[in-house]
């Protein structure tokens, strides 16, 4: 028996992420604050400024942060990515990066750092993957009131997480699933 790299994307993002936070905490503090986390304002002639809305995504501030993320990750995106191929979940992952980010840096005041954002927009995504055409399935509106109900009561919480990324994140995942089901025949 060997093992295989049975998911690309997913498993190349997990070490990504984890080597890039080892390395601040082993070799290079503060790399995350530069290179993988999005500030509240953009200097538009950084190139730096760009490449921090996509890179964001893979900075976590701590072990139990990207470990939060990432037994989701690593539990939905093999799935995601036999769904709708490797280079497909990269890009969903890669427009989902992007929007947290543009959305944090225009209409917010804080930093954003994590994969929340891809986090809820696989968990939404993954709801689509036996949809029909014509179908709206049960499992993906009792997916979002639950997790619409629990964004919407830890918004209120003072802490450090980013609901607005969760949402956005959400949102985009629903997008991707009704535009990637709504050129499909029923079964």
């Amino acid at each position: 028996m060997r093992i295989r790299y049975n998911a690309p994307v997913t498993l190349s993002f997990a070490i990504l992420s984890a080597s890039a936070l080892a390395l601040q905490q082993w070799f290079f503090p503060g790399l995350i604050s530069y290179v993988f986390s999005v500030g509240p304002r953009m200097n538009p002639a950084s190139p730096m400024d760009y490449l921090r809305l996509f890179t964001h995504a893979a900075g976590h501030s701590g072990w139990t942060h990207l470990m939060g993320n990432f037994s989701f990750i690593l539990l939905l995106g093999p799935i995601l990515e036999e769904k709708y191929s490797s280079g497909g979940l990269l890009i969903m992952m890669l427009i989902t990066a992007l929007v947290t980010g543009l959305l944090n840096v225009l209409f917010l005041s804080t930093g954003l750092l994590g994969a929340s954002g891809i986090v809820f927009m696989m968990i939404l995504l993954v709801s689509f993957t036996n949809i029909r055409q014509g179908e709206v399935p049960l499992t993906f509106i009792l997916i979002v009131v639950l997790y619409l109900t629990q964004e919407v009561v830890n918004f209120f919480n003072d802490d450090t997480v980013s609901q607005f990324a969760h949402i956005t994140g959400g949102v985009t995942g629903s997008l991707f699933g009704f535009l990637h089901t709504g050129g499909r025949r029923g079964r």
